[in-house]
């Protein structure tokens, strides 16, 4: 999973993007300090593993991966090349969801790139942009579909009329992930990388001071703001993040407890970002290894299988799983054999988020 942290200029990107990846990527009071994106792969904390860790002693500890990517701050007028802005895009259309940090503190220490804070004014304006890029693209469709439909291809012509209508959803100022399209149409559409089709979260960056307090008014209005075009939306103080990234797990336990926060943000943002994605993890286990596997929610047996090797989809037998919180239970594999608690699935079982699976395979 790739992720792309975008924000304007000064809104706490990069300081957030080193807490979460402690990659030391520059940050800085100024626009445009990120250039080149940075790039840090994180593992996604999973206390199951940890558990599982515990009871086996494997050789290996494999925690399923998040790559982020911290992109240079937008301003109006990218998709026209300002800024940095043609960089930016094309670094967007290479990531899977969109992680969008949104300034919601005041601070006259820290300058805003239009002179004052307004989260849904900052939000509008990389909006905008990516749907000005994104009407660009789709006008360059229209005309080759037009094209090819001359000579009465039927494909072309229902192309032509697919991005028309994806065109006119555009200029109304709607994100292409909110339109109503057919899973044939969706996937046409998914075919032209377009910005606005990928999935979004609003990461509000709040002041320390607003920690555990009631979401102040900017906050309420990205939340509401997301709410309408089905994004997820969360609520971090990237400069509070920074600080716990620099202790140990034993201090940050005893800092969140002090903040009154129950997880960091890493934690919430990669849980909003599997809600997101519609993805889940099954675990492996044994002397050898503790592993997670991050697969999409409705994934059958084999082809979750599949994502361990190859070999083991092609010549998938059976499944023997057993939940998580039942082995955990039973103390051991050994116990929930001799329970029958350890179920054997076909093909056409769909693995459940937190199933500790066993494939047998033959090739």
């Amino acid at each position: 999973m790739k992720l792309g942290v975008v924000g304007l200029p000064n809104v706490g990107k990069s300081t957030l993007f080193n807490a979460i990846t402690k990659a030391g990527a520059q940050s800085a009071n100024y626009p445009f300090c990120t250039i080149d994106p940075n790039v840090g792969i994180v593992a996604v904390p999973d206390e199951r593993l940890d558990l599982l860790a515990k009871m086996y002693s494997p050789e290996k500890y494999t925690p399923t991966t998040i790559e982020f990517v911290d992109i240079a701050g937008l301003v109006r007028g990218a998709y026209k090349g300002e800024g940095l802005g043609n960089k930016f895009l094309s670094h967007i259309r290479e990531v899977d969801a969109i992680v969008h940090v949104v300034r919601c503190f005041v601070d006259e220490n820290v300058i805003h790139v239009d002179g004052s804070v307004n989260a849904l004014r900052d939000m509008e304006t990389i909006n905008l942009e990516l749907i000005f890029a994104d009407i660009e693209t789709i006008e360059r469709r229209i005309d080759r579909a037009m094209k090819n439909s001359k000579g009465g291809d039927k494909k072309s012509l229902a192309d032509a009329e697919l991005f028309k209508k994806a065109k006119a959803h555009l200029e109304n100022g709607l994100p292409i992930r909110s339109m109503q399209v057919s899973i044939d149409e969706k996937k046409e559409l998914d075919a032209q990388f377009l910005l606005t089709s990928k999935p979004i979260i609003y990461v509000c960056n709040i002041a320390e001071d607003d920690i555990g307090n009631p979401p102040n008014d900017m906050v309420k209005a990205v939340y509401g703001a997301a709410a309408k075009e089905g994004a997820e939306a969360i609520c971090i103080c990237a400069k509070v993040e920074e600080e716990l990234s620099e202790v140990s797990n034993e201090e940050k336990a005893a800092f969140l407890s002090e903040l009154g926060i129950e997880s960091s943000g890493l934690d919430q943002l990669v849980k909003a970002c599997y809600r997101l994605l519609g993805l889940i993890s099954y675990l492996t286990a044994g002397p050898k290894e503790v592993r997670a596997w991050t697969i999409e929610k409705g994934t059958k047996a084999p082809q979750a299988a599949g994502k361990i090797h190859s070999d083991f989809e092609r010549g998938f037998i059976r499944a023997e799983i057993v939940p998580f919180d039942t082995l955990i239970e039973c103390g051991s594999m050994t116990v929930c054999k001799e329970k029958g608690l350890v179920r054997s699935e076909g093909k056409e079982y769909i693995v459940q988020d937190g199933d500790v699976v066993l494939f047998r395979f033959n090739v």
